[in-house]
């Protein structure tokens, strides 16, 4: 039985891609490996609405690996954090944050409360920062943050806006430049749709100028100094992921090719037909935002685990268990990736019969 992928990473790939996985990984410290990289820099920066004088930083490494290089070459201990921190991802910011010795104030959002300016005021206290950081789609609740509010928030206390978009880009819009966006991190296994191991930060002129530049990160793998330096000619200071970067050219030779807005209105749909569907077999999901690349499929009956297992052993179709106090009673189902509305039908069909609906 062939597995499908409506996990929220790694994600169901494009067939266009497949071969470059198959393939000898070629030599890369030569004009031909620079001209792919720069390509993809390019590439990366127009999705995101990067200045043209922005950094593109390509890391090998997992998505957290680029969270933990935006923490050690934007801020130190002159700084003072804002961190949203309503779910495992979003703590995990404030995990770095404690390693690196960053003061910092985490923003709570409890499971089933919506983030609004109220809510971030008050944990701030009137207190003095410098930045914010937040896991714009907090994947393991599925609450999809305001980026307008936060941004407007950033703007008005003139702070460092910090946005991990690893499993909301392709998914939802972003704009660095309309919502004044510092750096941006992504990787290679969400949107995108490709094999793990490529973490990528998008960063602004500001950013540059004000932090990295004067910052001193301590360490040699993950310095954003080198990898801009080397990144000029199309290069990294190290192995990179080779492989990964060809099926990035790919991906995003693909995205020009089916237009940027057509498959972010597909992932649109194929969350709207599946949502509709779940609700239509008695299920739900919570009433907070969300993000088109996930939705949260609750279980009153504290079922999920079950239904879970039967879907991959009857159907082969792999969701995102949940962990914690909400293992029993809530699964996460991806919709990015290479996934259309009539792939939503097919797994509502399949919960539904699960459950006799």
């Amino acid at each position: 039985m062939k597995k499908r992928l409506y996990a929220v990473g790694p994600v169901e790939m494009y067939e266009e891609t497949f071969p470059i996985g198959g393939s000898q990984v070629p030599y890369f410290r030569n004009q031909e490996f620079s001209d792919v990289v720069l390509y993809c820099m390019d590439g990366l920066k127009k999705l995101a609405n990067c200045d043209e004088d922005g950094e593109v930083i390509m890391l090998t490494c997992s998505g957290t690996g680029a969270m933990e290089a935006v923490i050690i070459n934007c801020f130190d201990q002159n700084d003072n954090l804002l961190v949203i921190d309503g779910g495992s991802f979003g703590h995990r910011f404030v995990q770095l944050c404690e390693i690196h010795k960053i003061p910092h104030t985490p923003v709570e959002v409890p499971f089933g409360t919506v983030l609004t300016k109220e809510l971030l005021e008050e944990a701030a206290g009137g207190g003095k920062y410098t930045g914010l950081l937040v896991n714009i789609h907090e994947t393991s609740t599925g609450q999809l943050y305001d980026m307008q509010m936060l941004s407007d928030y950033c703007r008005e206390h003139d702070l460092c806006f910090i946005v991990d978009a690893i499993s909301s880009f392709l998914a939802d819009r972003h704009d660095m430049k309309k919502y004044g966006i510092d750096a941006m991190i992504i990787s290679s296994q969400k949107g995108l749709a490709l094999a793990p191991g490529l973490g990528i930060v998008l960063c602004q002129p500001r950013i540059l100028k004000e932090r990295v530049e004067r910052i001193d990160s301590g360490v040699m793998y993950l310095d954003f100094k080198d990898h801009i330096i080397n990144g000029k000619r199309g290069q990294t200071p190290f192995t990179p992921c080779v492989r990964v970067i060809h099926e990035l050219k790919r991906m995003l030779e693909l995205i020009d090719e089916k237009g940027l807005d057509n498959m972010l209105d597909n992932a649109d749909q194929t969350a709207k037909v599946f949502r509709e569907g779940i609700k239509e077999i008695g299920l739900s999901y919570p009433d907070y935002p969300l993000s088109n690349g996930c939705t949260p499929v609750l279980f009153p009956d504290g079922n999920a685990p079950e239904v879970n297992r039967r879907l991959i052993e009857e159907y082969g179709y792999v969701v995102n268990p949940s962990g914690g106090e909400r293992a029993n009673t809530m699964f996460r189902v991806g919709h990015i990736g290479n996934h259309s509305p009539e792939d939503s039908r097919d797994l509502v069909r399949a919960i539904g019969n699960i459950l006799g609906k």
